[in-house]
């Protein structure tokens, strides 16, 4: 373990405990202060990950970056937020131990007191590539079965995003968070289209025009996978899932004063519904997909994800598919060139 200066979408904090773990050409850095995964990037190369989430009185413990929601995505109830249950969950709101660490892997953990939840991290950056494969193990500790959620919310932030940056995916069928319950997924839109006030938007860009809200898509296909293609920084950063663990892709963004691109948000996870359990159980499915997860007493459950980084030519267009065969990552860009990221065990 060691402290580090972190600076996370042009703000600096003070010296925050947190770990780093290194292959031969990446690197990643886990705060420790909420557990947030805070750099992925090639040796000496830009910093994808940059996003400062809100904190509340304890400044030291806060979302940022790419952190964990666990037991639940966005907001609680009216009724939990008098007993201070935290927006998205307690994961960032409690402090991370790395219980075990080598020069490329660390395990870390985490107790949630109020879910009556913990979780353990195993991360891993690999020798030769840029790859990062984490698994996280939640366990119930309650006398009680407990309902959950657990959706993984990497933000991206300039100078690697900028009105050229591309986002893909293969998402599916989505809905609006915005459209009214109980069904918000009618009208339904299909991925990269969103709605903003009743007209389409391409959200594989983000220029002058925001959405105010999160849009929710159905993954198919068994892994899932999205990208942002970055060709002024010349980089590009993935992401890799079984949609049998996390069946939703969930995205938004974010503009400055000067409508400059902020923040972009590609979420996955167990659920694709921004609201609190009580109107999730009464919802039950969207597009026959479940919005929330169950364990038992004692029971745990993992989950895993891929992140990969690599480079990219300047006039790169964007990614049409991702494919992974022995190992190897095909990345497809829409066009006729491809590029490959090896050392994926998954």
């Amino acid at each position: 373990m060691k402290l580090d200066l972190l600076l996370v979408a042009g703000t600096l904090l003070a010296q925050r405990p947190s770990v780093t773990i290194a292959g031969a050409n990446a690197e990643a850095e886990f705060d420790l202060g909420g557990g947030s995964l805070v750099t992925f990037r090639l040796k000496g190369g830009v910093n994808p990950l940059r996003w400062l989430g809100p904190a509340d009185a304890n400044v030291r413990l806060r979302p940022m970056a790419h952190f964990l929601c666990l037991d639940r995505w966005g907001q609680p109830s009216a009724a939990e937020v008098a007993q201070g249950v935290p927006y998205h969950g307690e994961a960032t709101r409690v402090e991370w131990t790395a219980s075990s660490r080598e020069a490329a892997s660390v395990t870390m953990s985490a107790t949630l007191p109020m879910a009556g939840l913990s979780v353990r991290r195993e991360a891993k950056v690999s020798g030769s590539s840029a790859v990062l494969t984490v698994a996280e193990t939640v366990t119930n500790n309650n006398k009680l079965g407990k309902i959950y959620n657990m959706v993984q919310h990497p933000t991206i932030g300039p100078p690697f995003l900028d009105e050229q940056t591309v986002i893909d995916s293969n998402a599916r069928r989505g809905f609006m968070q915005s459209s009214p319950m109980p069904n918000p997924e009618e009208p339904s839109v299909w991925w990269p289209q969103a709605l903003k006030e009743g007209v389409p938007v391409n959200l594989r860009f983000l220029t002058n025009d925001p959405m105010p809200n999160v849009v929710s898509y159905a993954v198919d296909d068994p892994l899932g996978w999205t990208t942002a293609s970055s060709p002024a920084s010349g980089l590009l950063l993935g992401y890799l899932w079984r949609t049998s663990e996390y069946p939703w892709f969930n995205v938004w963004r974010h503009v400055d004063g000067n409508a400059k691109p902020l923040a972009r948000g590609l979420e996955f996870g167990t659920t694709g519904l921004h609201q609190p359990f009580g109107v999730l159980v009464e919802k039950g499915k969207i597009f026959g997909r479940r919005l929330t997860a169950y364990l038992e007493p004692g029971q745990s459950e993992t989950r895993s994800y891929v992140a990969f980084l690599a480079p990219i030519p300047k006039d790169w267009n964007g990614v049409e598919k991702v494919t992974l065969h022995n190992g190897t990552l095909t990345i497809q860009e829409r066009g006729t060139r491809t590029v490959t990221v090896a050392g994926v065990a998954f």
